[in-house]
């Protein structure tokens, strides 16, 4: 998205265990946790490229309390989907940029998302088409793919569904003279 945004950027994966981040964070809320990990995941790279703006990003799926997780498997993803189906869900997008280790600008935004009611073969038929991509996200779905037919409601910014808030993070760096205004 950033690149496509004509941003020029370097992809570095932080080296985090955002479970156990997970496990201390207080409180457990969605949009919370979502913050945490990306201020992490910022940090943690900023740490090796000083005087650098490093951009850290999470996204965390809400159903009422229940959190949910990456699936780790085909099984797992079914069962999300199960849980998530005819129902309306929430994506938590936040992102942090930190310089030096200092958080310079935060944003989070969330989406409502509200499955259709489909049917357990329609299910199967969305997993195989799929394959281990339903692991590489929190609902197990790509919106941009396949994904988008199992819902019938989406209320929310697109990128923010999508893992980045893009907009805000644009209009920061407009503000402070990183991008042109």
């Amino acid at each position: 998205m950033l690149t496509d945004a004509g941003i020029p950027v370097e992809i570095a994966p932080a080296d985090i265990d955002e479970r156990a981040l997970e496990n201390r964070a207080a409180p457990r809320a969605a949009g919370n946790i979502a913050a945490l990990l990306a201020r992490e995941k910022a940090r943690a790279i900023a740490a090796h490229l000083p005087g650098r703006l490093v951009l850290g990003a999470d996204q965390t799926l809400a159903l009422g309390e229940r959190r949910f997780s990456k699936p780790a498997d085909r099984a797992a993803a079914r069962d999300q989907l199960k849980s998530l189906r005819g129902r309306t869900h929430e994506l938590h997008t936040a992102i942090a940029l930190v310089c030096d280790g200092a958080v310079v600008f935060e944003h989070r935004e969330a989406a409502r998302l509200t499955m259709r009611a489909f049917s357990d073969e329609f299910l199967e038929s969305y997993l195989d088409a799929m394959g281990a991509a339903v692991t590489a996200s929190v609902g197990g779905y790509q919106l941009e793919q396949a994904g988008v037919q199992l819902f019938e409601r989406i209320d929310g910014d697109h990128f923010v569904i999508l893992g980045l808030p893009l907009l805000a993070l644009l209009a920061y760096l407009r503000r402070t003279g990183s991008l042109a205004a």
